[in-house]
Parts: C-alpha cells; sequence; structure tokens
C-alpha cells in the first residue's frame, strides 16, 4: 500500500480560524527562544505528552468521556477486534501541536515558561503570514520528513483552529456521527478557557503502521521540530514584535541576540 502522505489543511472545514491578521502570541523562556533560533525549528509536542508543566492537560486530544462506549462500540468490517476508540488512541499518539493565544494576557504570562533562568517572552506572530509560510514548508509536495537519519515522505497533514472550550464530562462530540479524530485535537475543558488558544496540528492517519525502506517500523517521537526561517519570519513580518516580561533579563536578552545578527529593532524588543 502506498505511504498515505499528509496534506494541506484538509479538515479546515471542521475548524475555526481566526480572522486575517490576527495576532498570535507565543510565551517562551528565553533560553527555548535562544535555542530555536539558532535551530531554526518550530517546537510541537505530541498530544499525549503534554505532562512537562504545572497545569498542564493530561486530556489533550482524547475522547470525550461520553463518547467512549460508542467509540469502543464501532468496529471495522474487515478489522472487527479495531475499534474507533482504538483509531482515535492511534491518531492522538500520532498528533502534535504547537500553541498560540489569541490574546495577550497576565493569564498566559502566569501559567507559561516558568522555568527559565533568565526570564521570558513573547513573539508575536501574524497569523496569515505564519500559515502561508509553514503550508509552504510543509508541503509534501517539496518537504521530506527526517527519521532516525532516513529521509522519508512527508505523512503529516496540518491545520490550524481555534480550540473550543467544553463541559469535559458532559459534551458528546459523536451524538449523531463518529467524528474526525482532529476534532478531539481541538477540544479541551473549559478549565483551560483562559489559554484562548489557537494551536496548529500535524497529524498522520491513525491506521496501519509506518515503515521504512528496511523494515524498521516508524515510533512517533514526544517532540518534533519544525524548520522554521526565524530570520526571513522577522524580515518580512510573518514575526512583529518580540515582548518581554518585566523581570526578564534584558542585558542579556540583547547580547544574545546581537551575537546571532538578529537585529532587536526589527522585532521591537518591548516590555509586555
Amino acid at each position: 500500500m502506498p505511504t498515505p502522505l499528509g496534506a494541506i489543511e484538509p479538515h479546515a472545514g471542521l475548524l475555526t480560524a481566526p480572522s486575517p491578521g490576527q495576532l498570535l502570541y507565543k510565551v517562551m523562556t528565553i533560553e527555548n527562544l535562544l535555542r530555536a533560533l539558532e535551530g531554526c525549528y518550530l517546537h510541537f509536542n505530541r498530544v499525549d505528552s503534554y505532562v512537562d508543566f504545572p497545569g498542564a492537560d493530561p486530556h489533550d486530544g482524547e475522547q470525550l468521556p461520553v463518547d467512549l462506549v460508542g467509540n469502543a462500540g464501532a468496529k471495522f468490517i474487515k478489522a472487527p477486534e479495531f475499534s474507533a476508540a482504538n483509531y482515535y488512541d492511534r491518531s492522538r499518539a500520532r498528533t502534535y501541536t504547537c500553541c498560540f493565544s489569541l490574546q495577550n494576557s497576565e493569564y498566559i504570562w502566569s501559567n507559561y515558561a516558568n522555568d527559565s533562568a533568565y526570564g521570558k517572552v513573547a513573539l508575536l506572530f501574524d497569523y496569515t503570514k505564519l500559515r502561508a509560510r509553514l503550508n509552504e514548508s510543509l508541503d509534501p509536495a517539496n518537504s521530506r520528513l527526517l527519521c532516525n537519519g532516513v529521509v522519508c515522505h512527508q505523512i503529516f497533514s496540518v491545520n490550524y483552529g481555534i480550540v473550543e472550550y467544553v463541559d469535559w464530562d458532559q459534551h458528546q462530540a459523536n451524538a449523531t456521527t463518529l467524528p474526525n479524530p482532529i476534532r478531539y485535537t481541538y477540544l479541551k475543558a473549559k478549565r483551560f478557557s483562559e489559554e484562548r488558544e489557537l494551536r496548529i496540528s500535524l497529524s498522520a492517519i491513525g491506521i496501519g503502521e509506518f515503515v521504512l525502506n528496511d523494515g524498521t517500523t516508524i515510533e512517533f517521537p514526544p517532540t518534533l521540530s519544525v524548520p522554521f526561517d526565524f530570520r526571513a519570519a522577522i524580515v518580512d513580518g510573518t514575526i512583529c514584535h518580540l515582548l518581554r516580561a518585566r523581570n526578564a533579563n534584558p542585558s542579556y536578552l540583547r547580547a544574545a541576540l546581537l551575537k546571532m545578527n538578529v537585529e532587536l529593532a526589527a522585532i521591537d524588543d518591548s516590555v509586555g
């Protein structure tokens, strides 16, 4: 069977997109910012791996509790031992997100990037330009996946959407039909609603296995590094501002950015 390739926004009709030109806020430690600049990547977490900081959502991307019985009872005709619930679990283990906020709020500054010796910053992205840049670089027609040093087909589909916050214990997504797995990626409990989250997802199909030419089954790691040229993004306005927390170390930040030939004037080092 041919390897199922990824696609560009195949599920856009199922998700809520922000308005063109919407600003996105990405809070990061200064250390992580510098690593991303140096390595030219955006960091994506597998959605079942958000357990590495206080307040993280252990149910991120998970099937809703009310949906579980129905999903478990729906079986595939040609594989009766494999249920829709199995399919959703496997899809979740192959889905990654990079998260932003639609709002510059006290909540995001208080709850994210708190393990830094030098403080935190927020990069402001122009959603429309970020989307265009990523869609071009992730197009399976001109991109490849590097797996353990082996160049592979690009198997991840990219989607963009605003998270919907629901009553986690009562909400039902499968009342009439089985939902596309992408819906679970963009549903979270109401207790996280202050995040005002926009997420970018990368997801591989949740059926079958992906195998290299030597027969090795591909394992999906907890994180992915997606190539992203920060300098070019600053020049073309994809990244339009950099805000730093009031307790951040401005001297260290300025010196580190200048050493990397990143002009602060281009990204407006102001206090958030």
